[in-house]
């Protein structure tokens, strides 16, 4: 199969041809040649005034929830929802049943991957069955097929484990990854601690259960001289923390989310449980310091965390209600609507280029000879994502029916061209 991209605009520092508008040949998935005006024939072509194309987007969180949590999602479902949202590698959380902390289940996602439409990675567990007590078995992982290591929606308490897991993928120059919630503060919290926790009468997780947590983590890395990645982060203090350590020359990345960036601890004056999440949304300062440190560079990655609920998991009393959103269709439209004037370079490092390098994925670049795994994005479509157009299992998205400017188009990726309808 042979495909022509007609006059698309490539968007990628890395390509010689950032910021030009070529003719894209791609081939037994290569991209075989880019020219001004290519005459030749193609079996399909795609041609779409504004097109924009990117190396392919990669999602560092996401929970899929296959094996055994099926009902909310599976790996099929989740690749339909996130190439959908334009993304062609995902790494999938290992908070399944049974945990993704052995050989065995790296390689059953790593079988499945090859059914999927997308490249759907494993994290694998830090910890045996993801108690916080051992370390799993991380190298057989490893060399089995897991792209990174994270207790996921568990993060790590144990100091001494921590540690030892960022000794550990030392040996594989491996990343440790980490949401930054310290359990022993705010356990029994449900939303961010302030004025609106108080005027709602519902108990707070303080700011502090984060940082903490990153200052602790920050010290271990000083230490191991080790990878960290930091996902989810929400507060004002906690990237300042990564900030610094940034400027003092230490290996650490850091992701947020696109729901941390859009709402704040305001928007639950009505209870809704569709934006209960860990960590919580937090004021409007700490959302305005996360847009900035998007905007200078500080934060590396946009990570989705999307994690599927089903309806009775979010249509229950607050207190009761799961936590997550399922966010991964809609990332890159919100984004577009927070940041509407951040560059297409910015974009694309923070959707797929920065990830590539953290995790030590191929480059993906934009020029002849590379493999072609591209996304295609249009800045001046619209997306509206509603229950009859959502890939996923789950009904848990609080951006349903809301109309953003800016739509992911398609994506190429395992040699084939897929449209979004």
């Amino acid at each position: 199969m042979i495909t022509l991209l007609k006059q698309v605009k490539i968007a990628y520092n890395q390509s010689p041809f950032n910021g030009k508008i070529k003719d894209i040949l791609l081939e037994n998935h290569k991209i075989v040649s880019i020219s001004d005006n290519y005459t030749g024939t193609a079996d399909e072509i795609l041609d779409i005034k504004g097109l924009i194309v990117a190396p392919g987007f990669v999602d560092s969180f996401v929970h899929f929830c296959d094996p055994g949590i099926e009902h909310k999602e599976t790996l099929a479902s989740g690749a339909a929802a996130a190439q959908q949202g334009g993304f062609t590698t995902v790494f999938t959380l290992p908070n399944t049943k049974p945990v993704v902390d052995s050989k065995s289940q790296v390689t059953y996602i790593k079988q499945q991957n090859e059914l999927l439409p997308i490249h759907v990675l494993p994290i694998g567990a830090i910890s045996k069955k993801l108690e916080g007590n051992a370390l799993a078995e991380m190298i057989d992982m490893y060399e089995n097929g897991a792209v990174t290591f994270s207790d996921g929606l568990h993060p790590v308490q144990s100091t001494l484990l921590f540690l030892k897991a960022l000794q550990y993928v030392k040996a594989f120059d491996g990343t440790v990854i980490q949401i930054p919630i310290d359990k022993s503060i705010g356990s029994l919290g449900l939303m961010n601690e302030g004025i609106v926790s108080t005027k709602l009468g519902l108990p707070g997780i303080p700011s502090i259960a984060e940082e903490l947590i990153i200052a602790r983590d920050i010290e271990l890395l000083r230490y191991t001289n080790s990878k960290l990645h930091i996902s989810g982060v929400s507060t004002a203090k906690g990237i300042e923390k990564i900030a610094a350590a940034k400027k003092e020359g230490l290996n650490i990345s850091c992701s947020v989310t696109p729901y941390h960036l859009f709402f704040t601890d305001q928007d639950l004056s009505d209870y809704n449980t569709l934006l209960k999440v860990n960590p919580p949304l937090r004021t409007k300062l700490d959302q305005q310091a996360l847009i900035k440190a998007v905007e200078n560079g500080t934060v590396d990655c946009i990570s989705s965390h999307h994690l599927p609920q089903d309806w009775d998991g979010k249509t229950i009393e607050f207190e009761n209600a799961n936590e997550g959103i399922a966010s991964i269709e809609t990332s890159f439209a919100v984004v577009k609507q927070v940041l509407p004037k951040l560059a297409d370079d910015q974009l694309v490092a923070l959707f797929s280029g920065n990830a590539r390098k953290i995790f030590n994925l191929s480059s993906a670049s934009i020029q002849e000879g590379a493999t072609a795994e591209l996304t295609f994005y249009s800045n001046n479509d619209s997306t509206c994502l509603s229950k009859s157009n959502s890939k996923s299992k789950s009904a848990n998205s609080p951006f349903w029916d809301l109309t953003f400017k800016g739509k992911i188009i398609g994506t190429f990726v395992k040699n084939k061209l897929s449209l979004n309808s």
